[in-house]
């Protein structure tokens, strides 16, 4: 379960995303022309990290997938993956990360992927402490199946390749896709993935997982 506050958040998650896009060799648009489509949100089982895919345009045709993770202070060997830092009218200072490079980030994506999960239920929350829960922008789920083995990726080597940022092991390759394909089809052999629904896709490719 998501907990969305409603409170400011200084600079917004769009205005850090306009700054340091431009600088990625995957993204081609307009930084000053970002719109959302949608985001989903993964729970932290440990409650500490918040986990957040953003899909985006950006005054082009091509769909942007940008997942951040937020953490209340820096984390270890996470400088090549600062997407800067914000504050939280509750949260206080909030550094966002380029989530590939988390490593929460990483167990929790292959976790929904190998397993078939969803992603997490989301709630807002007033001043007053009441929570309501809405429904995700972006609805996602993994193509796995329940009990199967998640692979390790705590300790990886992250590389950019075309349109995909890659987190890989010796046994392990996970992908986040940039450029959304928004009418994905069936994952090859050997290869699982993460999909994403919203008006106008319903079997987007996200992420996927190689083992």
């Amino acid at each position: 379960m998501s907990i969305i506050h409603r409170t400011t958040l200084s600079p917004s998650k769009y205005d850090l995303l306009a700054a340091w896009l431009p600088a990625q060799p995957w993204f081609a648009g307009d930084a000053a022309r970002l719109a959302p489509v949608g985001a989903y949100r993964f729970d932290d089982p440990e409650g500490e990290v918040g986990l957040e895919g953003h899909v985006l345009t950006a005054g082009d045709e091509v769909v942007y997938h940008v997942p951040l993770a937020y953490r209340g202070a820096a984390l270890d060997d996470g400088d090549d993956f600062v997407v800067g830092t914000m504050e939280h009218g509750v949260l206080g200072t909030r550094w966002a990360y380029d989530a590939i490079g988390d490593p929460v980030f990483r167990a929790v994506l292959s976790g929904a992927i190998v397993r078939g999960e969803h992603g997490s239920r989301e709630f807002t929350q007033d001043a007053e402490g009441n929570a309501a829960e809405r429904e995700p922008s972006v609805r996602v789920r993994g193509t796995g199946s329940a009990g199967e083995p998640v692979p390790s990726l705590a300790a990886v080597r992250v590389l950019s390749e075309g349109a995909a940022t890659i987190a890989e092991t010796e046994f392990a390759r996970l992908a986040v896709h940039r450029a959304v394909a928004v009418d994905a089809g069936d994952d090859p052999v050997g290869t699982l993935s993460l999909r994403g629904e919203w008006p106008g896709a319903v079997h987007a490719l996200l992420a996927s997982l190689t083992v």
